[in-house]
């Protein structure tokens, strides 16, 4: 379900796609991935409106929903300036979508890898690619001049998050400086996302991450600009803490994802004040809609979305807009659903908010978009496998 699909009419509901366009949400096929759209466009708005007053770039992180059409509803509604994918092949359904500035925020080492990443240009697609050893320079430069295109690149600094990129000034202005005599490169600036304090639940905890992060970034810059080279674009950030990045006086580029469906692990972090953000900040946009099919045990309903239909490794779903009953537990095809006053009926479907949406997405062929009861819009999950 990679390709575009040119005429949905053809596709069978319950074998091809879970619903048809027009059908009431009572009947779609579950499990599967609902959209409520109103949610969805209000978190696209409300991001692209922070980030034209605050003067930021944003750049969507398109490895959380993997679909073309959600890029390109972020460009319509909220402005962005173009997508970050993890992999080349991820990258390469949004180029041959029509997405015109991809950067691959990741290492890209295997030759094979190189050679279709310098093809991207191809598609009339802006190619940025992370850095963060200088032997990977010399690769690039050369599938760059063998295909007549230009790569960007980003030198990574590791802000905190323990991965790739390099740790000191020095190293940055080494391979910076790499980069820009080499043909077929050009330096562009520094990646610095600091991933693993997006899902700290305190709201100075994760400022202080962000700080030392910030640091490293203005150290960095100041090398380089003493070197003789600009950071055009400094980028990072994600919905956990853009605003770090945007009061930060050296970031000018955000990377958020999840804002736009959100999920339940990013629902428990606090804001300034306290609240948690799915409760004011962000919108709950992205569901798992489930079926009960079995209530043998009176206080227990069991529904068909278990784990082929979701990741837990962030936890459990929550069950939405539902005090009466709790998603407790899931083997493969069996979600447990505490029911104590035995409420639920066979049948009955429930919205459940994945614990971590970015791999819950990528077990799905399809969005399935639902404004006030109905299904408008079916949207395939166009990068779905594409982790290579």
């Amino acid at each position: 379900m990679n390709k575009m699909i040119e005429n949905l009419e053809e596709l069978e509901v319950g074998y091809d796609v879970p619903a048809a366009i027009g059908m009431d949400e009572s009947e779609i096929q579950t499990p599967c991935l609902v959209l409520d759209l109103d949610a969805l466009e209000r978190n696209i708005t409300k991001m692209g409106d922070y980030a034209k007053t605050h003067g930021m770039r944003h750049r969507v992180h398109g490895k959380m929903h993997k679909s073309v059409d959600v890029a390109k509803l972020q460009e319509r509604l909220g402005g962005s300036v173009g997508v970050c994918c993890q992999k080349v092949s991820e990258a390469e359904v949004f180029a041959r979508g029509g997405i015109a500035d991809i950067l691959v925020s990741n290492q890209v080492r295997d030759p094979a890898k190189i050679e279709r990443l310098a093809r991207l240009p191809r598609y009339g697609a802006r190619t940025i690619v992370c850095v963060d050893d200088l032997k990977n320079v010399a690769d690039l430069s050369e599938a760059a001049e063998k295909h007549n295109g230009q790569i960007e690149c980003l030198v990574e600094i590791d802000c905190g998050a323990g991965r790739c990129g390099v740790s000191n000034s020095q190293d940055v202005v080494s391979i910076a400086q790499a980069i820009d005599r080499s043909p077929g490169l050009r330096f562009t600036g520094i990646q610095a996302y600091q991933g693993a304090m997006q899902h700290i639940d305190g709201y100075d905890e994760r400022k202080a991450k962000i700080d030392t992060a910030v640091a490293m970034v203005k150290e960095a810059v100041a090398a380089l600009e003493e070197a003789g080279l600009k950071a055009e674009l400094v980028t990072g950030g994600g919905t956990g803490s853009y605003y770090f990045e945007t009061d930060s006086g050296v970031y000018n580029e955000l990377q958020c994802g999840s804002y736009a469906f959100m999920d339940a692990d990013y629902g428990r972090i606090l804001d300034k004040q306290g609240h948690r953000i799915d409760q004011g900040e962000w919108e709950n946009a992205l569901f798992i809609l489930t079926s009960v099919m079995s209530h043998a045990k009176p206080d227990k309903a069991i529904c068909d979305a278990g784990l082929k239909a979701q990741s837990v490794d962030s936890g459990l779903p929550f069950v939405f807009g539902r005090k009466d009953v709790e998603y407790i537990k899931c083997s493969d095809e069996h979600g447990v659903i505490s029911d104590p006053e035995g409420v639920l009926e066979i049948n009955e479907k429930l919205r459940l908010v994945p614990g971590h949406c970015d791999p819950t997405c990528n077990v799905h062929d399809w969005y399935v978009g639902v404004r006030n009861g109905k299904v408008e819009t079916l949207w395939p999950v166009s990068a779905r496998g594409k982790a290579y």
